[in-house]
């Protein structure tokens, strides 16, 4: 089987697809506040997986890390209303110290080509 790499650098790639799987990286985004910074990683969730040749129905995993769990709730408005309320994936969220402090969300997703 092949392995498709999409926006590769020397330390990463953006997605790797293989076995009709595709694995984005963890997606940043920077914003004033957890529900901006989570809009706009959804967003480049949705471009990722439509490159790939899937959408957000199809995800399979997701796993968010919070800079603060205290904004857990913000957060989950947000992903509430981008999952639609079907089709949700198994997930886990935790809190991490993230790579810069101006980032206060990541998302990490695993999803089922079309």
């Amino acid at each position: 089987m092949s392995i498709q790499r999409l926006h590769s650098g020397s330390r990463m790639s953006q997605a790797v697809i293989h076995g009709g799987i595709a694995y984005l990286a963890g997606q940043v985004a920077l914003g004033p506040d957890v529900p901006a910074q989570t809009r706009a990683v959804l967003a480049q969730i949705d471009s990722l997986l439509a490159e790939a040749g899937t959408d957000r129905s199809r995800i399979l995993q997701a796993t968010i890390w919070l800079a603060d769990m205290a904004d857990f709730g913000a957060m989950n408005v947000v992903w509430e209303e981008w999952i639609g309320g079907a089709n949700a994936p198994a997930r886990a969220t935790g809190e991490v110290r993230l790579a810069t402090p101006d980032y206060k969300v990541e998302i990490i997703v695993t999803a089922a080509l079309s």
